[in-house]
């Protein structure tokens, strides 16, 4: 029985939920999304060429007549599937009707074993293609200036085995979309009004390999081609290069070279685009042009790639290429079985991955023995923000998911700077490998350094110190703050005079409790103890600081609030606005003036005029924190007026002000440093992570002039000895500079305002208070690329050794979101360049899981309150 005020309670919610339906249901309808579910239980392949008119749909022929008209018996019947998913000049031209018809020619001439049926399809065309297909009824189609077509034509070939044993292989050809003009698709389908968006054109071709491929794992072999139109670069009907169009799929393919005089070049550089973008080519194959092509293609590819040779196609077509098709039986035949045994290979590696990963990995922040081999998540590759998964439930098969924690926080390209990304880097490799960088420079470095003054340092930095990772870069700032403080305060002049006099001084940080600055011992020294400092992990562990325990905000119920420490003792009986009326109260300065600023100030200056060590030994060398969001302390939000006062009370003080944005910084926070939500700036500031675009390891720590004159000075002992051996790699920085200016920039990243200093809202805010106010949601935090979440839990279910979200992290991971969470808090964080739609879809299904999640809960605390 319920209570009068669970009902009142219950009532609420739902009535709050079918608010929430009317919400989501209209954001599902402006949202349109492809949910990737690409079947791999048959072989795919991807049909290129290095330009048009090589002859990919003679290949395409020639491996349908090597599958379904083997000269060897075989013991089952076999399909071969021709999807053609663009084409042009439709309907004089059309490659799946070349395919259909070569096939029953060939079929007549080699009787095949089993029966063979065979089908056209052409499913969709513009208007002026459909209205040349006589006998056709135009029915109206919901694709803008596309007109479902349906056309449809069959054919019958008696084989060896008749008719009635009812085993029949089937050769199946479909064109997906047509337009009238022989041209460029984008050009067909803009003079015809029939645009495509690459999601349409992904959508349809997954439809037909689903209905086509699922299913067919017993009753016979399948094999199937995707033939592209034109070249590797050739524009599909939206202007997107084929090559990245078709990129989320990332089917094996084989690249049709071109045999002709200067078709070398062409072959290598349509080979070079496909690998660029992460493509997994086969083979080559090309007409036989006698200018024996293959022989330097072969020492290019060093026998990496198998390189085959058709006989030249004659030019008196009066056979039908009936003779042609015969005498290239046995390079057809080679190059199916090379296509066959490299897609067994692949299934194999991908189905092996997780049991040889558990046997020799040892991965970081994970507990093995907790990690079955059935939870490994076997990633085949990364597009953009998504993975693609391979997971196997009846069929192989490859899935997506929308990698929500950023790869730990590093990620941010869309697919264009990934592909933007790997050839500037290529570049910056070919170009310089890599080279010294002490007393040297060259251009990788030098833009990216003054890329980050001019950027995240402007205003305050004079110069860059790179190292090779967020935990590095933060050992180095200490080093930096410890010299400018012992600068300022005589101990340098002191230990000068007296080498004994340095033995005396101890130098400490000021941080904040639940803070994480890295791993290394130095930097763990610089926080609280925490989960990561204890004696499991680091026996050297003392923490060499006064920590401070913050106040956060945080929303619940709709609501953003403050919440205060209990080592936070206040003088007023009543705090005033422990409630905000809007996220961006929170950060005006106009509270500087308030009543809670003074005690925040009052409270900083006690704690640090009790600090006194023992006889004065031990001094504050440094203040150390991350601007406004603690990361791995669970994604607490620090009230920046707190942070702002602190930095004030030790700039009065002389302490050297380190930001730790290795998390928080480009755009991370929807600025491109956290020090403008702050609205103050640092001594010191230490970058990485999101710097690259999270394609390869680098940092930065940025320091003030000030900073840099302490190092200088007669001796090179004096110097700041500290660097690695990849110190400003050439790679990492081209990486960085390509990404400061991406995400900064209006034309590559469309969330930036207008004004260029800040990203526009990517987070429903209604979705964001709904799940604040949710039963089993603690408090919401949703900031810039950032919306994070603490589950409603207690005792051994809370902290960052609960397993208390471990089945909601799962549902999500099934419904397409790969989240890792921090114990008991869920955070989702995009890219600088995601859509707000993408993050709405995030939030609904998020929103779905954490209803089942309360309910399961519900019933196991019910059951238990029953048993007791």
């Amino acid at each position: 029985m319920y209570s009068p005020f669970s009902l009142v309670v219950l009532h609420r919610r739902h009535h709050h939920q079918q608010l929430l339906l009317r919400h989501i249901k209209h954001l599902s309808s402006t949202t349109p999304h492809l949910q990737l579910h690409l079947p791999l239980n048959h072989p795919t392949f991807l049909i290129w060429a290095s330009n048009t008119s090589l002859g990919k749909t003679l290949v395409s022929t020639g491996l349908a007549a090597s599958s379904l008209l083997s000269a060897n018996p075989i013991s089952k019947p076999r399909k071969f599937l021709y999807l053609k998913p663009i084409q042009t000049g439709y309907p004089s031209d059309s490659d799946s009707s070349f395919v259909f018809r070569k096939l029953s020619r060939l079929s007549l001439r080699r009787h095949p074993h089993f029966p063979l049926f065979s089908s056209n399809h052409v499913l969709k065309a513009s208007v002026p293609a459909a209205q040349l297909v006589p006998g056709q009824e135009i029915a109206e189609s919901c694709d803008s200036g596309m007109r479902d077509l349906g056309y449809y034509e069959e054919t019958r070939t008696e084989g060896e085995v008749g008719m009635g044993s009812g085993a029949v292989s089937e050769l199946v050809c479909k064109t997906l979309y047509a337009w009238r003009e022989a041209v460029s698709p984008h050009l067909a389908a803009e003079r015809e009004s029939g645009m495509l968006e690459d999601s349409a054109v992904l959508e349809l071709l997954q439809k037909c390999l689903r209905a086509e491929l699922e299913g067919e794992r017993k009753e016979m072999d399948v094999f199937c081609v995707v033939e592209m139109a034109g070249g590797v670069a050739s524009p599909g009907p939206s202007g997107s290069l084929q090559c990245d169009l078709y990129r989320p799929f990332r089917l094996p393919g084989i690249l049709v070279g071109d045999g002709r005089l200067g078709g070398i070049s062409g072959t290598i550089s349509a080979y070079e685009s496909l690998k660029l973008r992460g493509y997994d080519i086969v083979a080559v194959v090309f007409e036989d042009h006698g200018l024996v092509n293959e022989i330097p293609l072969l020492s290019y590819l060093r026998n990496r790639v198998p390189v085959l040779v058709l006989p030249p196609v004659p030019k008196d077509l009066s056979n039908d290429l009936m003779e042609w098709f015969d005498e290239s039986r046995g390079v057809f035949d080679s190059l199916k079985e090379k296509m066959l045994s490299a897609y067994s290979e692949r299934i194999k590696r991908l189905l092996d991955m997780p049991k040889k990963a558990g046997e020799v990995f040892w991965w970081p922040f994970t507990q093995h023995k907790l990690v079955p081999e059935g939870a490994v998540t076997v990633i085949d590759s990364r597009n953009g923000e998504n993975f693609a998964v391979f997971k196997v439930r009846n069929n192989e098969f490859i899935t997506q998911q929308f990698d929500a924690c950023a790869s730990w926080w590093t990620q941010g390209p869309d697919a264009t700077l990934q592909t933007e990304l790997a050839r500037d880097m290529g570049y910056a490799t070919a170009r310089f490998g890599h080279v010294m960088f002490p007393e040297n420079v060259y251009e990788p470095a030098l833009e990216c350094a003054e890329l980050l003054l001019e950027g995240v340092g402007k205003g305050w930095a004079s110069r860059t110190y790179f190292s090779d990772n967020g935990s590095t870069a933060i050992e180095i700032a200490l080093k930096m703050a410890f010299r400018k403080f012992s600068f300022d305060h005589g101990i340098i002049s002191d230990v000068l005079k007296d080498n004994t006099a340095g033995r005396s001084v101890e130098l400490v940080v000021l941080a904040l409790k639940g803070s994480y600055h890295g791993d290394t011992l130095g930097a763990m020294e610089a926080q609280a103890p925490s989960s990561y400092t204890g004696f499991l992990q680091q026996p050297w562990y003392t923490g060499r600081g006064l920590f401070l325990d913050p106040p956060t905000v945080y929303m619940c119920n709709g609501v953003w609030k403050l919440s205060l420490p209990e080592g936070l003792h206040l003088e007023t009986p009543k705090l005033e606005n422990k409630d905000f009326s809007s996220r961006d109260e929170i950060f005006h300065t106009i509270r500087d003036k308030s009543d809670v600023a003074k005690i925040y100030s009052s409270y900083i200056s006690e704690q640090l005029s009790q600090y006194s060590g023992s006889g004065g030994i031990y001094h504050i060398g440094a203040l150390i924190m991350e601007p406004v969001i603690l990361g791995s302390g669970g994604m607490h939000m620090v009230d920046p007026l707190f942070q702002r006062v602190l930095v004030n009370e030790c700039r009065s003080k002389k302490i050297p002000v380190i930001f730790d944005e290795v998390f928080t910084g480009f755009w991370r926070l929807g600025t491109e440093t956290a020090a403008e939500l702050l609205c103050c700036v640092p001594d010191i500031a230490c970058f990485a992570k999101l710097m690259t675009g999270g394609i390869v390891p680098l940092a930065a720590t940025l320091a003030t002039n000030a900073v840099f004159n302490t190092f200088i000075g007669e001796s090179k002992l004096k110097a700041l000895l500290h660097g690695h051996s990849y110190t400003g790699h050439a790679m990492g920085c081209t990486a960085a500079a390509k990404s400061i200016k991406w995400f900064k920039d209006p034309q590559t990243n469309p969330n930036v305002t207008h004004e260029g200093k800040s990203l526009r809202e990517l987070w429903d805010e209604e979705l964001v208070r709904q799940i604040s106010s949710h039963p089993a949601v603690q408090r919401v935090v949703a900031l810039g690329t950032l919306c994070a979440l603490e589950l409603r839990a207690e005792g051994s279910n809370a902290g960052y050794g609960s397993l208390y979200a471990s089945s909601l992290i799962q549902e999500l991971r099934e419904d397409g979101i790969y989240t890792r969470p921090l114990g008991n808090v869920i955070y989702l964080m995009c890219g600088p360049c995601t859509s707000p739609e993408i993050c709405s879809q995030l939030l609904v299904k998020l929103y779905k899981k954490l209803e089942n999640f309360d309910q399961v809960y519900q019933i196991k605390e019910n059951s238990e309150s029953y048993g007791s």
